[in-house]
């Protein structure tokens, strides 16, 4: 089984397993109208009791056992604030007509966006993912209107493939191949 990487951090970001204390943090970032603009039908429901995040984090802890891998809490460096979440994780699918893929997300509180946050989390998770965990290739997809989430994943490298509809969301594909594998887009 694919298991993540310990611990890590970035230029001014902090990677780790989510915990339960992260509930407060998790309802903050769910609770949030801003945060759900472009989720639409591929991001959950908006949570309106913690219990709901508390259920979320064990969701997720669920997947670390199943899969080895999933969404991490991101926190600042220098204050440990929960900023919100990002990772990897398995999907089995179907997605797009993709089964048994690795996706990239991200997902941060309002007041951490347009700061580059979101980039270098990215970056971190697309490094983790094709340097210490040797995958052959990773998948992220987002809302076709996001503008912001969109110019991250290219400027990462992912490549944009074709438009789909998701919970009656319609999305855009990316996808990257570790170096030295032929493009599969």
């Amino acid at each position: 089984m694919l298991t993540a990487a310990q611990p890590f951090v970035s230029a001014r970001l902090h990677f780790r397993p989510l915990t339960a204390a992260d509930a407060p943090g998790m309802f903050a970032l769910d609770s949030d109208p801003a945060v759900h603009r472009y989720l639409g039908g591929v991001g959950g429901q908006m949570v309106t009791e913690l219990a709901q995040s508390a259920a979320t984090i064990a969701f997720i802890q669920a997947q670390y056992a199943a899969t080895g891998i999933g969404r991490w809490a991101v926190l600042l460096r220098d204050t440990g604030e929960f900023v919100g979440w990002a990772g990897l994780k398995r999907v089995a699918g179907p997605v797009n007509g993709q089964h048994d893929f690795y996706d990239l997300g991200y997902r941060f509180r309002p007041q951490f966006w347009r700061q580059g946050y979101g980039f270098e989390a990215a970056q971190a998770w697309l490094d983790c993912g094709f340097q210490a965990l040797n995958l052959p290739r990773i998948c992220a997809y987002a809302d076709a209107e996001n503008a912001g989430s969109r110019r991250i994943l290219t400027k990462i490298g992912l490549r944009e493939g074709n438009e789909f509809l998701e919970g009656g969301t319609r999305c855009v594909w990316y996808e990257a191949t570790a170096p030295g594998i032929t493009n599969t887009i």
